[in-house]
């Protein structure tokens, strides 16, 4: 067996843990990504590959060493397809948008994690937590082509993906570790690279389309003109969808398709959920995916891994500073998270459990009625204002879909409320049972108001 010490290691080279450990290792910490992929593969990871706000990102990466993976950067719209409605409605979409090649911009956050001096070990397995009597984390246990590794750090920071067996091995009793995680939080996606033969239409847009239910939506996002990322999702609180069987069925019924070539296959899951109220217990951090940092109406997750990279980075340098990497002294990472986006998520998340209790077809009605600017609000900012006149416009344009809108905007109003109590997140391990109280009794009122069941 051989062992590794380092101050931080990093489970995982994705995109949180790039810019955690990219971070570290600028102020002069001596860092380890542990990577199950080989050194080839390594940044392959199925995704919608549309990257937003990359002009604001944090600067452990420069955005230099991203721009090589962009291929399409004019797009400026999402284009959400309503076969029931027979509509197409255009959203415009806030901030720099770009659509890369995924494994490239993997390959890219690497180097640039290595230009800072992150070491990398690929092809290791993490098989186990190490943790002292106290409980706190203290390595991880791994193996390399069969040779059992063992990991000793101050830190260790879980950028291992959705649903990480890291959380699986830690015990986090006594701690604020948010362990109230399953598979119905969660999507199962799968996505082709496709080339087609004559340029798309609508190579400026994000195309979304429902499936045949609410739980289920596809995508088209053009990485050029000829080269589309094609994928499905369903919620895993529904029967499982044949994911491929249904993306080849629609594939079939675009004209534009007709002769294309598949070039790349990819699985994997992501959440749909709120972040975790807390991603933090000592010695222990999560990041990205593993820690639920994503925008649960649109999937996206890089722009949120890449400041809890940044954030838990930070938080890793003060504590190994300070000798201190207790839950108390990390606290700090969860609250930056929050303030940032993780609030913002929460509320987006009260949308997608009204989507669980709405019928898919008035669901779709009630999108096409709504006005695309504000529509738009609703998806990246959690919350949106309608004046009076616009509403009555709505109403008229929605004719047959008003329970629909009372119940959508009756939502609203508890999601309002969800994003105001985010606000005042608590500043200490010792607050978290009172405002999580609070929170949750927000939560039944939306399980009471939606008709849809407890989804935490």
């Amino acid at each position: 067996m051989s062992s590794h010490e380092y101050d931080v290691v990093v489970a995982g080279a994705g995109t949180a843990g790039c810019y955690a450990a990219a971070t570290i290792a600028r102020e002069g910490l001596d860092v380890v990504v542990v990577e199950r992929k080989d050194a080839e593969e390594a940044g392959h990871i199925a995704c919608g590959d549309a990257l937003k706000g990359a002009d604001a990102f944090p600067e452990a990466i420069p955005k230099s060493r991203l721009e090589p993976a962009f291929t399409n950067t004019d797009v400026d719209h999402g284009r959400f397809e309503i076969p029931k409605e027979d509509t197409v409605l255009e959203i415009p979409v806030p901030g720099e948008l770009a659509v890369i090649d995924r494994w490239k911009y993997g390959r890219q956050i690497i180097a640039g994690a290595e230009d800072a001096g992150v070491a990398f070990h690929y092809d290791t397995v993490i098989n186990d937590v190490i943790q002292d009597d106290d409980g706190r984390v203290t390595g991880l246990k791994a193996s390399r082509r069969g040779e059992p590794r063992r990991y000793k750090a101050d830190i260790v920071i879980d950028g291992a993906g959705s649903l990480s067996l890291l959380q699986d091995k830690a015990d986090f009793e006594g701690t604020t570790f948010d362990t109230n995680v399953r598979y119905s939080q969660f999507c199962s996606a799968y996505r082709e690279i496709v080339d087609v033969p004559e340029p798309v239409e609508w190579d400026d847009a994000l195309v979304f389309k429902p499936t045949e239910r609410a739980a289920g939506y596809l995508w088209y996002f053009p990485r050029t003109s000829t080269e589309i990322n094609a994928g499905l999702g369903f919620q895993m609180n529904e029967e499982p969808m044949k994911l491929v069987e249904s993306l080849k069925r629609d594939l079939r019924n675009r004209p534009e398709f007709a002769g294309a070539e598949v070039r790349d296959k990819l699985g994997a899951a992501l959440p749909t959920r709120r972040p975790y109220d807390s991603a933090v217990a000592p010695g222990y951090m999560a990041v990205g995916d593993a820690a639920g940092h994503v925008n649960p109406t649109t999937g996206g997750g890089i722009a949120g891994a890449a400041y809890a990279g940044k954030y838990a980075g930070e938080q890793a340098i003060k504590a190994v500073s300070d000798g201190d990497v207790s839950e108390e002294n990390l606290w700090r990472y969860n609250e930056r998270v929050m303030d940032h986006f993780g609030g913002r998520y929460a509320g987006l998340d009260v949308y997608n459990v009204l989507s669980t209790a709405v019928d898919v077809d008035d669901l779709m009605g009630l999108l096409a009625a709504l006005p695309g600017e504000k529509l738009a609000e609703a998806l990246y900012e959690g919350s949106t204002s309608m004046s009076f006149s616009l509403k009555v416009k709505c109403a008229i344009s929605s004719f047959g879909y008003w329970r629909t809108i009372r119940d959508f905007y009756r939502t609203k109003t508890l999601a309002d409320e969800l994003l105001a109590h985010y606000e005042g997140y608590p500043t200490s391990p010792a607050a978290m049972a009172n405002w999580t109280a609070e929170r949750d009794s927000i939560m039944d009122r939306i399980y009471e108001t939606t008709g849809a069941d407890p989804k935490y």
